[in-house]
């Protein structure tokens, strides 16, 4: 009922939600009270794992590449210094330094659900500031997660040490790398083998399972299950089943995400939320006012205009689900007070109101800052961004070391895998004898020895290596490099046998080793190349079928976005040309999106049928004009009427009617009526589903299937003898 409710209000069914926790929880006494609250708390917990899931099939790593710097100085700006302002406040309040950090964690990310159903609701997706936005709930997205192996560091050492902090960091970091690479490079491939196993039930349950599989290592790890989800949903997100799975995971995300925000109202103590009013009131106050002014600010340091970066900043004025689920990392580790938790939901249900308003409010405040700043601050903003904006190409070292940096992490996070699980896994099985260890080494070098070649050879940046090899000045730092990436193979050989054997046998080994490798080096490059071709074709597969499309082609003031033709939209069925899309709209579409296949720049022959997504090329008037168009025409009732006023109908034609003489087509029968023409009696004969072609004679005796009330009204208007 309060779900239903707050659709009828035009308001966000979370807040719904967790109203209804509140009203069957322990707290609230007028309706019947939920008691195992332990169980709940276990569907609870599946429901982020879920959640998380979505989330990850949302934010994909290479779209966090393509964000660009201006949504990464965005977020930073706004994570770090709401971060600080919040342990503040809250330091100010007199609480412990627990409750103080968790609280600048809590209101340091917005909330992604509430901003994309804003969006939707108020037709702004389309424009150039709220794709900065997404930009920024994508970083969001990885600091939160980030967020919560900190805070959960911190929570068990009950201390600040920036060491233990650090290795935390360094494992996450560790273990991103290895999910991602070794997942990018198997997943692809076992989705493509079972390709012809797979409808949507099965999909779901492979899904699922690669989804709690991941959590278990996450947790084996020491990591959250919540962090296992969300990555898993990552790793699929490159893959080109992502939408399918995104599609079919959806009503599961509904009914747990239901759960968990149940779950989150349950927990609330209206007498605790009226004895900190004053903080909930603060903490509001720091998300309508602090963090708008922190992105803002970004923003425009990032280079953006005044107006894009207003507009940016007021859209993330609120918290949501990662805020619930690190307020309820803090109660389950048992080192947040009772009262943290009830003040996170009050606050996330005030800022959720008011986003809407918030985001509708950024146009007048970006007038009234206008009006107010001097006009040589104007100037100097408009020069800045101007100059931010111009494309500057990077130096030749900084594109070697950039790669030197990610091919070392890559490479080393591999083979430092590969290591580890030789050494304990391998080496206990075989016996503990000497020729056994040998055997370990010789079987876990040759699996090593492409990696290792990586590690010391590889090189993608044909140029910038040529450039600065051309100046005699930059020979020897580049040597140095290159020989730092050769002596770090021969570094990881001698840990291997180092792991196995004493330290002199080690060193020794790993120079024997080394050298005995040289003949194979040709062999090593091109086995090496297949794992490569085979890693990059996974990667961009998704990329490959849309590489054109989904490059942003912004003339002037336009730009991409996309739109999905639902079932009901007068667009289907059509062609291009008959569609008219362009000369009515003003529109271009560049390609058009229809389950794993992609038409890239699309004939006016080409035909649009239901789920097509189409990328569109317009500006932001053109494109709220579409948009507008699609939502109010692709509704069901312009095509059918209602149930009941559907029926087999039929009448007499008058001798005298105007039907008389036409055709079934000619007479617009089926368009007056809604209806089928599927018999007719004239005399002693009878027609079933007579042709479009049957002519209509006087005395005729029709009978239609459609809208009785349209029925009657024709019969009545072509004179005829109604019964």
């Amino acid at each position: 009922m309060v779900s239903l409710l707050f659709k009828r209000l035009k308001q966000p069914v979370v807040l719904g939600y967790i109203i209804a926790g509140l009203l069957v929880g322990p707290n609230f006494k007028l309706f019947p009270t939920v008691v195992e609250v332990d169980s709940i708390r276990t569907w609870a917990e599946i429901g982020v794992i879920i959640l998380l899931f979505s989330l990850g099939l949302e934010f994909s790593f290479k779209k966090l590449i393509k964000v660009g710097g201006v949504a990464v100085i965005a977020a930073l700006f706004g994570i770090g210094f709401t971060l600080l302002l919040g342990f503040s406040a809250a330091h100010a309040m007199g609480w412990n330094r627990m409750d103080s950090l968790f609280l600048g964690g809590i209101l340091a990310i917005a909330s992604t659900t509430i901003i994309i159903r804003a969006f939707d609701e108020l037709q702004v997706k389309t424009q150039k500031f709220a794709s900065i936005v997404l930009g920024v709930l994508i970083i969001e997205d990885l600091v939160a997660v980030v967020l919560m192996v900190m805070l959960s560091t911190v929570a068990v050492s009950r201390s600040f040490e920036g060491t233990e902090m650090l290795v935390s960091v360094l494992k996450l970091a560790f273990f991103l790398v290895l999910w991602f690479v070794s997942g990018i490079f198997f997943l692809p491939t076992l989705l493509k083998k079972i390709k012809g196993l797979m409808n949507e039930e099965t999909l779901l349950i492979v899904a699922l399972s690669l989804c709690f599989f991941m959590v278990y290592l996450a947790t084996v790890a020491g990591f959250s299950a919540a962090l296992g989800a969300f990555i898993m949903g990552s790793i699929l997100a490159e893959t080109t089943k992502a939408e399918k799975i995104e599609h079919i995971i959806s009503p599961i995300k509904s009914l747990f995400g239901a759960i968990f925000f149940v779950s989150v109202g349950m927990l609330i103590d209206p007498t605790m939320l009226a004895e900190y009013a004053g903080p909930i009131l603060i903490a509001t106050l720091i998300l309508l006012l602090g963090k708008p002014t922190f992105v803002l600010l970004g923003a425009l340091a990032a280079g953006q205009p005044l107006r894009i970066a207003v507009q940016t900043g007021m859209s993330l004025s609120q918290i949501g689900e990662f805020s619930f689920i690190i307020a309820s990392l803090g109660l389950s580790l048992g080192v947040t007070s009772d009262f943290l938790y009830p003040v996170a939901v009050a606050v996330s249900v005030l800022t959720t109101f008011s986003t809407p308003f918030m985001i509708r409010l950024s146009e007048p405040m970006y007038r009234l800052i206008e009006r107010k700043l001097p006009r040589t601050w104007s100037q100097r903003l408009d020069a800045y961004s101007i100059g931010a904006n111009e494309v500057k190409d990077d130096s030749d070292w900084k594109v070697l070391l950039r790669f030197y940096l990610m091919n070392t992490l890559v490479f080393s996070v591999i083979i430092l895998t590969i290591i580890l699980l030789s050494t304990q896994t391998l080496a206990p099985i075989v016996a503990a004898a000497e020729w056994s260890k040998w055997v370990t080494a010789i079987i876990t070098l040759i699996v090593l020895t492409p990696f290792l070649w990586a590690l010391a050879f590889r090189r993608s940046e044909h140029t910038a290596y040529a450039n600065v090899w051309m100046n005699s000045y930059q020979r020897g730092p580049l040597a140095i490099l290159m020989l730092s990436r050769l002596l770090l193979s021969v570094f990881f050989i001698g840990l291997l046998l180092n792991l196995l054997f004493d330290p002199k046998t080690a060193l020794i080994g790993a120079i024997a080793a080394s050298v005995l490798l040289i003949p194979f080096y040709g062999r090593i490059r091109n086995f090496y190349s297949r794992i490569e071709l085979r890693f990059m074709n996974n990667l961009n597969e998704r990329e490959r079928q849309a590489k054109e499309s989904r490059h942003a082609l912004t003339p002037w003031d336009t730009h991409l976005a996309t739109f999905r033709l639902g079932a009901y939209s007068p667009f289907v069925g059509k062609t291009l040309l008959e569609s008219r899309i362009r000369e009515d709209f003003g529109v271009n579409v560049a390609a058009i999106e229809r389950g794993d296949m992609l038409i890239n720049v699309p004939s006016r022959t080409d035909r649009l049928y239901p789920q097509d997504v189409l990328s569109v090329i317009g500006t932001d008037e053109q494109m709220n004009r579409f948009r507008s168009f699609l939502e109010q025409t692709d509704h069901p009732d312009q095509y059918f009427g209602k149930r009941h006023e559907v029926s087999l109908q039929s009448f007499i034609v008058d001798p005298h009617s105007i039907l008389v003489g036409e055709s079934i087509r000619s007479s617009g029968i089926r368009e007056q009526t809604q209806g089928l023409v599927v018999g007719v009696e004239r005399g002693t004969q009878r027609i079933v589903n007579p042709e479009s072609d049957w002519v209509f004679h006087g005395g005729d005796r029709l009978y239609i299937v459609g809208n009785a009330k349209r029925i009657h009204v024709l019969a009545r208007e072509r004179k005829a003898s109604g019964q």
